[in-house]
């Protein structure tokens, strides 16, 4: 039974890891503004630029996820 749930948390997180990048970047009025600024460059798109090494990593961590699950007995 323990296995189950543990499966179950497993899969809960891969669909959080592959879903935050998608809500992240989708939901556009929540980082649509011109402040702070980094280096003169807008939040606006300094927030998208920061999500192409956070998509990867989160991929990573999915794919992580999924390959340990084949291995488990």
């Amino acid at each position: 039974m323990a296995r189950t749930g543990q499966h179950r948390l497993r899969r809960v997180a891969i669909a959080v890891l592959l879903l935050a990048p998608a809500v992240g970047l989708l939901w556009v009025p929540w980082y649509a503004g011109a402040s702070p600024r980094l280096a003169g460059m807008p939040f606006f798109y300094w927030y998208q630029v920061a999500w192409v090494p956070g998509c990867g990593l989160c991929l990573l961590a999915a794919y992580a996820l999924t390959r340990n699950e084949r291995h488990d007995p």
